[in-house]
């Protein structure tokens, strides 16, 4: 999702609004006795959040209130909530640049699989095509996991397809009972706003061992603060359900149903999943265009997917294949 610039939270601010999380009134001078800063370093790091989707009160006298605070992710809650921990290594930041990008850099070290790399704030998240993705602060869950197949790259055809499933299947168990996927990797609402996308980034050999990052972005909020700077339709979870689940609870459910999906993906391939994910699908038989690098537009009716992921689309021509790549997908 692309966002105007927005500057992110220095490490003063964190604190603060951690110290704040129960939604009662603080005094500035109290904070700034608990931290060891003076009262303007409190003012000053406080005078800009609600540029992260946080309202916030200033009473003279009383001091500063967060209307509706950020659920904080716990890496122990998490666990506490996966009903196999042990096979993930999950780590939870504050800030980063980009998750995907700094568990690359890790796997070559030797990073295990399983390993997630959670953050409550993203400077340069990117999605598909190399947009930026931005939200807002405890309003979205954006992390990345790690995983490592015995296979090569070139068996891992349709992995984000089948990556959209076990979001679909975590979100329709969190009462998202009216979302569906776009090809290749996005999650849209009933109106065909994105609620969530997923990057998958690669390394290995074509024969194996191969490593791959799968970044998330879900947006559980949408602050106004938040949604005014975006260039495209946007959903939120709290929107699509009647209730909203506890945020290390949804991140929990996220990587348990990707981990059993990544299981069934290295043992069977994509193909068993063809028809789950064609249910799923927003344009399943339904007029699109496709969008191509060298400009050219193909118009069509979707068929469905091969059991390599690819779109099958029936033209003017015949069915035609189309493989993600830079092509984007668009309802005629």
């Amino acid at each position: 999702m692309s966002v105007s610039a927005i500057t992110p939270p220095k490490p003063l601010a964190f604190s603060l609004l951690r110290l704040m999380a129960d939604g009662e009134f603080h005094s500035g001078e109290v904070l700034a006795r608990q931290l060891g800063v003076s009262r303007a370093s409190v003012n000053n790091a406080l005078r800009d959040v609600e540029q992260y989707g946080l309202t916030m009160y200033g009473v003279r006298g009383r001091g500063y209130r967060l209307i509706e605070p950020p659920v904080w992710l716990d890496a122990g809650l998490v666990r506490a909530a996966l009903k196999t921990p042990e096979i993930f290594h999950i780590e939870i930041v504050e800030s980063a640049t980009s998750s995907n990008s700094m568990l690359l850099q890790r796997a070559v070290q030797g990073l295990p699989s399983g390993s997630v790399l959670a953050a409550e704030w993203q400077s340069a998240g990117r999605g598909r095509l190399g947009r930026p993705w931005h939200s807002g602060l405890g309003n979205a869950l954006t992390f990345s996991l790690l995983w490592r197949f015995e296979s090569g790259l070139s068996a891992l055809s349709g992995l984000s397809l089948a990556v959209g499933i076990a979001m679909m299947r975590a979100l329709r168990k969190s009462g998202a009972s009216t979302v569906g996927l776009k090809w290749p990797n996005d999650i849209l609402d009933d109106q065909r706003r994105k609620l969530a996308g997923i990057l998958i980034e690669a390394q290995g050999d074509m024969l194996g061992p191969s490593v791959v990052v799968i970044g998330i972005g879900l947006n559980i909020k949408l602050p106004p603060s938040v949604s005014r700077h975006i260039d495209q339709p946007v959903s939120a979870l709290a929107q699509v359900v009647t209730e909203l689940p506890e945020r290390n609870r949804l991140l929990a459910l996220l990587l348990q149903e990707l981990a059993e999906m990544l299981a069934t993906f290295a043992a069977q391939g994509f193909a068993p999943l063809r028809t789950e994910w064609e249910n799923y699908h927003v344009y399943q038989n339904r007029p699109v265009k496709m969008l191509l690098p060298d400009g050219r537009q193909v118009a069509g009716i979707v068929r469905g997917v091969t059991d390599e992921g690819a779109l099958c689309v029936e033209t003017g021509q015949g069915v035609q294949n189309f493989n993600a790549g830079e092509i984007s997908l668009r309802e005629a």
